[in-house]
């Protein structure tokens, strides 16, 4: 590529990257946009249901050819972070959703001498998030538990050209497989968007009127303890704003690719916290 056409692209970038992370203007979330997310959501589910009995494809190398997924097993080995885009279609087709995009991936990593009990124990370990996983979390705290369900709260930071902090809340639940296998799955019960960042705990913009960073976040993890360690996945299903009328072409690649980084890095994170001293993620 010539001097002109790395100019072009990285002056698209910058531009890009200011028009996103400048304020923007209140997008609304409508109630058609959430029904098709919840289709979208319920098909995938159905998905899992399949992979998450004793005989299913527990983990995503598992759904693979046997060529991909041996070489995927000896990546993940290496310390490699495996990283996937995934897209839920019913009867062959595609599923839109309306106004807003649906951000689909499946992330997992393998962690050498990690035992399922302490992997699980960092997992529920809901209070010390903001320890964890920061900068982005910032504020992270166990509401309730009963049993294998919890309630969180979780305080996103994210400071680009502007600032938004995201107030959430979390219902969790976990089940357990066999002796080995453990899967959880996580919905979003509360996103808020604070409206005035330098005050985190002011006042929220309205449910559904905000500028749509983030609508909806549904995660759903899989722990299974084998090969002399842990393999971790994560596969999360996010709703945010649609991307203005015309520039897809210059916005899509940037925006599709946030949430596939944030998953990267929130893997990174995890392996570093089980690998790391217990007074650095301070473990019971």
């Amino acid at each position: 590529m010539n001097s002109k056409l790395i100019g072009k692209a990285v002056f698209l970038r910058a531009l890009a990257l200011f028009l996103l992370s400048a304020p923007s203007p209140a997008a609304e979330l409508k109630q058609e946009t959430v029904a098709a997310f919840d289709r979208y959501v319920q098909q995938t589910e159905a998905r899992m249901a399949a992979e998450t009995h004793p005989d299913g494809a527990f983990l995503y190398p598992d759904s693979l050819p046997d060529p991909q997924r041996n070489d995927a097993y000896q990546r993940l080995r290496r310390g490699e972070i495996l990283i996937a885009k995934l897209t839920t279609s019913k009867d062959g087709k595609s599923m839109s959703v309306p106004s807003a995009l649906v951000h689909h991936w499946v992330g997992i990593i393998f962690v050498p001498g990690a035992s399922l009990e302490k992997t699980l124990a960092l997992a529920q370990d809901y209070d010390n998030r903001e320890v964890i996983y920061r900068p982005d979390v910032v504020r992270s705290k166990l509401l309730s538990r009963d049993g294998d369900k919890f309630k969180i709260f979780m305080r996103f930071y994210k400071k680009g050209f502007s600032t938004v902090v995201l107030n959430t809340e979390y219902q969790i639940q976990y089940f357990p497989l066999d002796p080995d296998r453990v899967w959880s799955n996580s919905y979003s019960t509360h996103i808020g968007e604070v409206a005035d960042p330098s005050h985190p705990d002011g006042p929220e913009l309205p449910a559904g009127q905000d500028h749509g960073y983030l609508w909806r976040l549904y995660t759903y993890w899989r722990f299974q303890q084998k090969d002399g360690g842990v393999y971790i996945q994560c596969e999360a299903v996010s709703l945010t704003r649609g991307i203005p009328f015309g520039l897809n072409w210059l916005f899509g690649p940037l925006v599709k690719s946030i949430p596939r980084d944030s998953l990267n890095r929130m893997l990174g994170q995890t392996r570093a916290a089980l690998t790391a001293p217990v007074s650095a993620t301070k473990l019971p």
